[in-house]
């Protein structure tokens, strides 16, 4: 499955975005989504996760109560809505998909998109 992320800019802190990340060439309902980040010299790290139903979904401590993933199967889109953003957050975001059943580790996404610069300034 290829996926195309969106919705990426430039915020001042405590402002919102919203990411979105549209998918082609699958079957996107047999697909777990998450959103990771990669800053600066830092490794790539988990943002949050949905599964295939949008009925369970995870988050990392530093983002949880500001964000929220959803996902719309008929739309074949996942989006990552954020809110009370701080400087922190700033960082190239993407969506990876992994079959769904799979575990929840990095290694278990096999698809990525190209990811969506995300730019909070303070």
């Amino acid at each position: 499955v290829q996926l195309v992320e969106s919705g990426g800019g430039l915020v001042q802190a405590g402002g919102s975005l919203r990411l979105s990340c549209t998918a082609s060439g699958g079957t996107f309902s047999l697909y777990d989504m998450g959103w990771f980040r990669q800053a600066p010299g830092k490794e790539r790290e988990f943002v949050a996760a949905i599964n295939w139903s949008g009925g369970s979904t995870n988050y990392a401590d530093s983002v949880k109560g500001r964000f929220t993933i959803s996902r719309d199967n008929a739309k074949a889109t996942v989006y990552l809505q954020m809110n009370s953003l701080k400087p922190e957050d700033t960082a190239p975001y993407y969506c990876a998909a992994k079959p769904r059943g799979l575990g929840w580790i990095i290694t278990d996404y096999t698809s990525w998109g190209q990811g969506t610069q995300v730019t909070v300034s303070s």
